[in-house]
C-alpha cells in the first residue's frame, strides 16, 4: 500500500478515542471502526484500500468492541463503521443511535446468525436447538456453547436462546471470533462434538463442512443486511467518500471467498487481490458509472 493504514487496538475503554475531535476537520483523513470479525475485517480492508489508493484519503482503521463503535459514531469520534447488522442483531445499539448517525446503505444482504455444528454430528441426535435439552447430548458437549466477544449482538441473542429453550445447564463461553474458530478447528480435527455461535458470511463455512442447528423458535433471528453507518455530517464533510461507501455492494459468495483467501494469507493481501480482480466493480464504487 502507498500509505500505511494504522490499526489501533483498544485495551481500556477510556483510552479509545482521545483524538476524535480533530477527525471531522481533517478533509483527507477518515477513521473507520471495525471489530475482529472475519466479514467485518474483509469489507473494511477492501473499502479502506480503495479510499486510500483510488481516492487519496488517509484511513485509520480503529479496532473497537462493537458497542463502543456505535457510541463513538454517535459522538462523532469515528467517521464510519461497515458492520451494522440490521434489523435484528444490532437492534439495541441501533435504537440508541439511529437519530445521531447516517445510514449509508446496505453493503451485503442474506447474512444470518445461528448455532453451528460440524456436519459429522449425527442429525438423528442433534439437529435442532431443542435437541440440546437431551441429557446425553449435553454430556457429549460438556454443557458448553462456544461464543464470541461478549459485546456482540449474537451473544445477546444466544443468551435469549438459552432462556427460550430452557438450556440453563449450558455455559455460554465468551471469547472472540478467533477464539471461537480455534475451538471449532480443534474439535473438527479430533472429530469431537461442538456447538459454536456462528454467522454467515464467514470463512469457516469454506474451511469446514458445517451446518446450522434448526431454530424453530426463531430466537436467533432471520436473514440480516449489513449496513454502513457514518457520523452525523460525514456526507457533508466527505461527500466523495460517502458516495463511494454508499455504492459498495459485495455478493455474499464473493465475500466468503475473499475471507477464506485471507485466512490462507492475510486480510490485507486478500483485499488487495480482490480490488485488483474486481476492477470494474471498484470503478463503479469510485465513479458511480457502470
Amino acid at each position: 500500500m502507498s500509505k500505511i493504514v494504522r490499526f489501533v487496538a483498544v485495551v481500556l475503554v477510556g483510552v479509545a478515542l482521545v483524538s476524535g475531535g480533530a477527525t471531522a476537520k481533517d478533509e483527507r483523513k477518515i477513521r473507520i471502526g471495525w471489530t475482529a470479525w472475519s466479514d467485518a475485517e474483509a469489507v473494511t480492508r477492501v473499502v479502506g484500500q480503495v479510499l486510500e489508493k483510488r481516492m487519496g484519503y488517509s484511513v485509520d482503521l480503529v479496532l473497537l468492541d462493537i458497542a463502543l463503535q456505535y457510541s463513538a459514531l454517535a459522538k462523532g469520534d469515528l467517521d464510519a463503521m461497515l458492520m451494522a447488522w440490521l434489523p435484528n442483531t444490532h437492534a439495541d445499539y441501533w435504537a440508541r443511535v439511529k437519530n445521531d448517525v447516517e445510514d449509508l446503505g446496505v453493503l451485503y444482504s442474506g447474512a444470518s446468525l445461528g448455532w453451528v455444528v460440524p456436519a459429522y454430528t449425527p442429525k438423528n441426535e442433534l439437529d435442532t436447538i431443542s435437541d440440546l435439552t437431551n441429557a446425553a447430548v449435553r454430556k457429549r458437549l460438556g454443557g458448553v456453547i462456544q461464543g464470541i466477544d461478549p459485546g456482540a449482538g449474537l451473544m445477546r441473542l444466544s443468551k435469549a436462546t438459552i432462556e427460550a429453550y430452557g438450556l440453563k445447564d449450558y455455559n455460554l463461553i465468551s471469547s472472540s471470533g478467533a477464539g471461537m474458530t480455534a475451538a471449532l478447528k480443534r474439535a473438527v480435527t479430533r472429530k469431537e462434538w461442538i456447538v459454536v455461535t456462528g454467522w454467515r458470511p464467514h470463512w469457516m463455512f469454506g474451511a469446514f463442512d458445517l451446518r446450522y442447528l434448526e431454530d424453530p423458535k426463531g430466537s436467533l433471528g432471520g436473514q440480516e443486511s449489513i449496513h454502513a453507518l457514518a457520523r452525523k455530517g460525514f456526507s457533508k464533510d466527505h461527500p466523495k467518500a460517502a458516495a463511494l461507501i454508499s455504492r459498495v455492494q459485495i455478493p455474499l459468495k464473493e465475500l466468503e471467498e475473499l475471507m477464506y483467501a485471507a485466512e490462507q494469507s492475510s486480510y490485507e493481501k486478500a483485499a488487495a487481490n480482490y480490488v485488483a480482480k474486481r476492477s470494474d466493480r471498484i470503478d463503479y464504487w469510485v465513479t458511480g458509472k457502470k
